[in-house]
């Protein structure tokens, strides 16, 4: 049998199997979200002169509000590393905070450079620091994450309720009803269905076909050990102080959003004129674009914001679209060096943790 595969000009060695998945994680995983962040940044700064847009953050930013906008993010990542810790104890993980602290900081640094893969990292840091199973760890983070797009999901319906208005009159306008008429036509046709219909169907199949194998076992195995991490979050002690932490991170993200618009006359007078609500609308836009796979939400985040300044532009004469990015980019600019800096600031600590752990030795 080895030789007749051998000889197949068609057959895959092992290792060359190995290569293509490797090639293949590579495109999804870095190569994909690299080019929708490059062409997504291009197309900002494509539309606006970069001198232009320089003059406008000298002339205009107070860097005082940038500054307390960092600590907020700072602080969030504070709670989030607190939150995170009451999910650990209950499945009997109990990490130091500062390791917590630590490993939130570098899973949004490594997010800048792999999307999406920070997460992973983390529980790795975690579960060998703690000697803690990988998969349950990796369960809390998964309800870690999900408790995120819960409150993502709340804060926008709230938002749209309370504040939607101009949105809604935005996206109903004459130039977007095209976009909304293509929608409309995908929801109604026969065959986006057919193709739900089809996909869950081989889904099911495959899933008959493989739950007798080795490979679904092991991956039955790890199901239960993500479930355990992440079913904790209904019976665990601190419940309540959980749903605060919670509160209290995306609160700092808000208010991190909110302190910047000060740092400008125009995004200023956007919250004078429209209120915080004009702040949440953007806010919401902001969280949501972080679904596009891109490195640490660079490109999406600031197509998210200067949309949702165009909406009360009419209003500011001074809020032009080079005015719009200008702000976007240094606030996400100013996020991303502190993200770098509290990159750095992790690798150091961890570094000097373990070699103080191994002289123990």
């Amino acid at each position: 049998m080895s030789s007749i595969n051998k000889n197949n000009p068609l057959h895959v060695s092992g290792p060359e199997k190995g290569g293509n998945r490797k090639i293949w994680t590579t495109v999804f995983k870095i190569v994909i979200p690299l080019v929708i962040t490059v062409g997504l940044c291009w197309q900002l700064f494509s539309s606006v002169d970069f001198n232009e847009m320089l003059a406008i953050i000298r002339k205009n930013c107070d860097y005082r509000w940038i500054v307390a906008a960092l600590l907020l993010s700072i602080l969030s990542h504070v709670f989030r590393a607190m939150r995170w810790r009451i999910q650990l104890r209950a499945i009997g993980v109990n990490p130091p905070l500062f390791a917590l602290v630590l490993s939130i900081f570098g899973t949004y640094a490594v997010n800048l450079v792999f999307p999406r893969l920070g997460e992973l990292w983390r529980t790795g840091y975690i579960s060998q620091r703690q000697d803690a199973p990988f998969d349950s760890v990796f369960g809390s983070m998964v309800a870690d994450r999900l408790a995120d797009t819960v409150t993502v999901a709340l804060i926008t319906l709230v938002t749209f309720l309370l504040a939607g208005g101009p949105l809604i009159a935005f996206v109903t306008g004459v130039g977007n009803r095209q976009m909304i008429e293509k929608a409309i036509g995908l929801l109604s046709s026969p065959w986006t269905y057919v193709g739900i219909a089809a996909a869950a169907t081989i889904i099911w199949i495959g899933t008959r076909l493989m739950r007798h194998t080795s490979f679904w076992n092991k991956a039955a195995g790890f199901c239960r050990g993500l479930w355990k991490g992440f079913a904790v979050v209904a019976t665990m002690p601190g419940r309540g102080r959980w749903l605060i932490l919670t509160a209290c991170i995306w609160g700092c993200y808000f208010l991190q959003l909110y302190v910047a618009f000060f740092a400008f006359p125009a995004t200023a007078q956007v919250v004078a004129h429209y209120g915080a609500g004009a702040v949440m609308i953007c806010f919401v836009l902001s969280s949501i674009s972080m679904i596009v796979p891109s490195n640490g939400g660079i490109g999406p985040w600031q197509q998210a914001i200067v949309f949702g300044l165009s909406i009360y532009a009419a209003g500011i004469p001074e809020l032009t679209r080079a005015y719009a990015i200008s702000f976007a980019n240094l606030v996400m600019g100013s996020q991303t060096l502190l993200l770098i800096a509290l990159g750095l600031f992790t690798f150091i600590c961890i570094a000097a943790d373990r070699r103080r752990n191994r002289a123990l030795t």
